[in-house]
């Protein structure tokens, strides 16, 4: 919509010049037919209407490339904001009529940066916050599971003991009872099993305790397309620049988005791409898959709530690219606030 405007502005102008070289030579026709312009050569008379008509159109197109081009400059900028790049700046023109329109738009994007700056650091500080909070639920979940594993597993494990013990006397003294004796063996160690199982379904792994993204990811990222029957590819590209609460919640988006794959694609490769700039990071997964229509796109499905709230919390953003039997490619943009940061601290 906003290229068939500026081409229609471009256009619209070409048309103006020339319905005024059109207008210009109807004059002078008309003055010719009147006799207050004389012309005495016919053929004069046609390279004066072809000569004012081309020159028009000639200036029409030039000055409609001259605004198409600042439109131009414009709706890349805009383009670029919305795409998560806030650090960028039209240049100061000369033209008043777009020397106030570029100042609204640097003054716009300087409060809007700020604010990401800002809503950025609320989103850190919540997942610190948050993960202060799992650190106490995590000892809480261990002191539970270390009675859990007392009270269940524990007693199992001795009940099978005691009755393994004294087995080989019954089937001494009391053959007969021996089956029955095998049996319950059989049934305790198969609840406690099944007890054990249960409890460790409980744990999740910490991946990034002690690790950086880059160290978590190039173990993770294999072990998990081996154990899904997936073909993966990584590139990574990180400075070591982010902090803990970015680095975590890139981590959950791409857990999220591996997840998917395996549950709803039907993929066989993956590529996980993370890449951070100056100003922001992008992070790319994309698979092989089925893909779908983003025309029937469930809402929430494919886990793009959950990761798109995870990316704003950190003034981000989170986009899923999809066409059937094409794939799907999740993509997050974070910015990044470095300069901001150093000229607020001088």
């Amino acid at each position: 919509m906003m290229m068939k405007v500026l081409k229609s502005t471009k256009w619209e102008l070409l048309f103006y010049f020339l319905l005024t070289g059109v207008l210009t030579a109807g004059i002078l026709y008309a003055g010719n037919s009147t006799d207050y312009i004389v012309v005495s050569d016919p053929r004069v008379w046609i390279y004066y209407v072809a000569g004012i008509v081309v020159f028009t159109v000639v200036i029409g197109y030039i000055a409609g490339q001259r605004i198409q081009r600042r439109l131009d400059l414009l709706h890349l900028s805009m383009l670029q904001v919305a795409k998560g790049n806030l650090s960028v700046r039209i240049p100061e023109t000369t033209d008043m009529t777009f020397a106030g329109i570029y100042g609204e738009f640097n003054r716009m994007t300087d409060a809007v940066e700020k604010k990401m700056h800002l809503l950025q650091v609320l989103g850190e500080q919540e997942v610190t916050n948050k993960e202060q909070a799992a650190e106490k639920a995590v000892l809480e979940e261990r002191r539970r599971l270390a009675r859990d594993l007392h009270d269940t597993v524990s007693q199992q494990l001795f009940a099978v003991h005691m009755a393994a013990s004294s087995l080989p006397k019954i089937l001494e003294n009391r053959p007969e009872q021996g089956g029955k004796v095998m049996d319950q063996l059989i049934q305790m160690s198969n609840t406690a099993q099944k007890q054990m199982r249960a409890l460790i379904a409980q744990l999740r792994p910490m991946e990034l305790v002690d690790k950086s993204l880059s160290q978590a990811l190039d173990q993770w990222f294999p072990d998990y397309c081996r154990q899904n029957g997936l073909k993966g590819i990584i590139d990574l590209d990180l400075k070591g620049q982010l902090s803990e609460a970015i680095e975590h919640q890139l981590f959950l988006i791409i857990q999220e988005a591996m997840a998917n794959i395996v549950k709803h694609s039907g993929a066989k490769l993956v590529s996980l791409a993370l890449q951070e700039s100056k100003r922001q990071v992008v992070l790319s997964v994309s698979d092989d898959g089925q893909g779908f229509s983003s025309s029937v796109q469930k809402q929430g499905s494919y886990g793009l709530s959950t990761m798109r709230e995870r990316a704003e919390k950190l003034g981000g953003t989170a986009e899923i690219i999809s066409k059937p039997g094409a794939g799907t490619t999740v993509r997050i943009h974070i910015p990044k606030f470095e300069d901001v940061r150093k000229g607020e601290e001088s």
